[in-house]
C-alpha cells in the first residue's frame, strides 16, 4: 500500500532568482532608511508599488501569451482624467464613475485583441497606435490642463486603509493587490490558464488541438485593460489627477515582466514572478533614492534591465535545465538529430 501523495508548493523556474534580488533590496533598504526599521515602512512601499505590480501582472497575461500591451499608461491617464472630470468632486458620482472606468478599461482591451486576432494586425503596432490615440484624445479633452477634482470616497482606495494590531496601517491598495495575486495565481493553474501559456509557446499546435487560439488572445488583452483601469483607480487616489501620471508606465510593465523571468515572445513565466518583478522595481528605485542617485537614470535603469533579461533568457542561461534536458536527451540522439527550429 503507497502512501498518500501530499501537495507541496513548489516556485515555476525563473521565480527563485527574482525573489532572491527582492529579498536583497528588502534588506539594503532596511540598511539604507530608517523608515524601514518596521512594518509600516514596507506597507507604504507596497502601497507605491501596487498600480505597477497590477499593471505588470496583466502586461504578463499578454506577453506569456505572445504579445505586447503598449497602451496601458495612456489608459490610466485617460482614466484618470475621465474620473476627474466626471465626478467632479461629488461624492454620489462615485459609484458609477468607478464601473464606467472598469468598463472603459475592458473595452480598450477588446479593440485591442479583436484587431490583434481577426485583422492580423501585430500586437506591438495595435497597442501603439492605441497609445497615441488615447494620448491625443487626453490631450485635446483637456488642453493639456485636467479639470475636475476626485470625491474622497474614490481615492479611498488609493490613501485608505484599517488598523491592524501588529502590521498597523494597512492600506487598501495592498488588500486589494493581494486579492488579483491570488486570483491570478489560481487563474494560471486553471485549465485556461495553461492554455494561455501554451498559445505563446507553439499557437499552431494549441489550434490543431482544438484550442480556442484568438478567444484566449483577445481574453489576454480584456484582462490587461481591466487592470490597468483597476491600477488607474488606485493611482488616482494615491497620487491626484495630473495629465501625465500614467507616462511610462507601460514600459516599466514590461521590465517588470522580464525582471520576472518571462520570456518576450510567451510560452515561459510566472505570474507571481511578473508580480516580484515590479515589487522589485519599485524597491531598487526606492533605494537609489535614499542613496541620493538622480532620478533621471530610471530609465537608464530599466533599459540596461530589459537588455540583461532578454539576453540571458536568448543565451539559456539557466544550468539546471540545461543539464536536465542533456540528461534526458539519448546520446545518440544528440550526435544524430539535425538542427531545427522551433515553431512559435
Amino acid at each position: 500500500m503507497t502512501a498518500p501523495t501530499t501537495w507541496r508548493p513548489r516556485l515555476a523556474d525563473g521565480t527563485a532568482p527574482v525573489l532572491a534580488v527582492l529579498a536583497v533590496l528588502l534588506v539594503a533598504l532596511a540598511f539604507a532608511g530608517p523608515a524601514y526599521s518596521e512594518p509600516a515602512g514596507y506597507l507604504a512601499l507596497l502601497k507605491r508599488a501596487a498600480p505597477l505590480v497590477l499593471l505588470a501582472i496583466g502586461q504578463y497575461f499578454v506577453i506569456v501569451s505572445g504579445g505586447f500591451d503598449l497602451s496601458v499608461g495612456s489608459l490610466v491617464t485617460a482614466e484618470v482624467v475621465i474620473a476627474a472630470r466626471l465626478i467632479d468632486g461629488q461624492e454620489s458620482a462615485t459609484g458609477w464613475v468607478i464601473v464606467l472606468l472598469l468598463g472603459f478599461g475592458l473595452l480598450v482591451g477588446l479593440v485591442n485583441g479583436l484587431i490583434t486576432t481577426k485583422l492580423l494586425v501585430p500586437s506591438f503596432i495595435v497597442t501603439l497606435g492605441m497609445l497615441l490615440i488615447l494620448d491625443g484624445a487626453v490631450f485635446l479633452w483637456t488642453g493639456g490642463a485636467p479639470r475636475g477634482a476626485l470625491s474622497p470616497s474614490f481615492r479611498v482606495f488609493g490613501r485608505g486603509g484599517v488598523d491592524l494590531p501588529v502590521l498597523g496601517h494597512l492600506p487598501w491598495s495592498v488588500v486589494i493587490l493581494l486579492a488579483v495575486l491570488v486570483a491570478a495565481v489560481l487563474f494560471m493553474r486553471g485549465g485556461t490558464g495553461r492554455t494561455l501559456v501554451a498559445v505563446g509557446d507553439n499557437e499552431n499546435a494549441v489550434r490543431l488541438a482544438g484550442g480556442r487560439v484568438d478567444r484566449l488572445k483577445v481574453l489576454a488583452f480584456v484582462l490587461s485593460g481591466l487592470l490597468a483601469a483597476l491600477a488607474a483607480i488606485l493611482l488616482g487616489g494615491f497620487a491626484g489627477v495630473s495629465a501625465q501620471v500614467g507616462e511610462g508606465l507601460e514600459f516599466r510593465a514590461i521590465t517588470a515582466v522580464v525582471l520576472g523571468g518571462v520570456v518576450l515572445g510567451g510560452g515561459r513565466g510566472s505570474v507571481v514572478a511578473a508580480a516580484a518583478g515590479a515589487l522589485t522595481l519599485e524597491a531598487l528605485f526606492s533605494l537609489l533614492n535614499l542613496l541620493g542617485v538622480a532620478g533621471a537614470l530610471e530609465s537608464a535603469v530599466q533599459g540596461v534591465i530589459i537588455i540583461a533579461a532578454v539576453a540571458y533568457a536568448a543565451l539559456g542561461v539557466n544550468p539546471r535545465l540545461a543539464l536536465r534536458s542533456r540528461a534526458s536527451t539519448p546520446e545518440p540522439a544528440r550526435r544524430q538529430s539535425p538542427p531545427h527550429k522551433e515553431n512559435r
